[in-house]
């Protein structure tokens, strides 16, 4: 199957920066699309940015305009950039892939996730 695994989380101040990556690995050709969300204490899991099937990308309204997402596809790496970061950002960064398993059935791949914290 596919296997994720995500890096790049932290401590970070308010107003400071942070990158995520997320490594895929195993059968990448059935990866649909790839995303990052994210699950803060207490709180229900969201959509952080995603790659659509295609090819586009999207985002939440709270975070539109302070983070990229982008990938190599060399690497089969999924990246986040986050600027500007509050702390209501502070969660668990989940990176997500949908691996296509025939015509009409897909299989939802998270990682383990990795925490960002972002200090006021």
């Amino acid at each position: 199957q596919v296997q994720l695994v995500e890096s790049g989380g932290g401590l970070v101040q308010a107003g400071g920066s942070l990158s995520l990556s997320c490594k895929a690995s195993g059968n990448v050709f059935l990866i649909s699309t790839m995303g990052w969300y994210r699950q803060a204490p207490g709180k229900q899991r969201e959509l952080v940015a995603t790659f659509t099937t295609g090819g586009t990308t999207i985002s939440a309204d709270s975070v539109k305009g302070r983070v990229t997402i982008f990938r190599d596809d060399a690497k089969n790496t999924l990246y986040l950039e986050m600027n500007s970061l509050k702390p209501e950002d502070t969660a668990v960064y989940l990176c997500h892939a949908s691996a296509r398993l025939s015509i009409d059935r897909y299989l939802d791949v998270w990682g383990q996730g990795t925490l960002v914290t972002v200090s006021s």
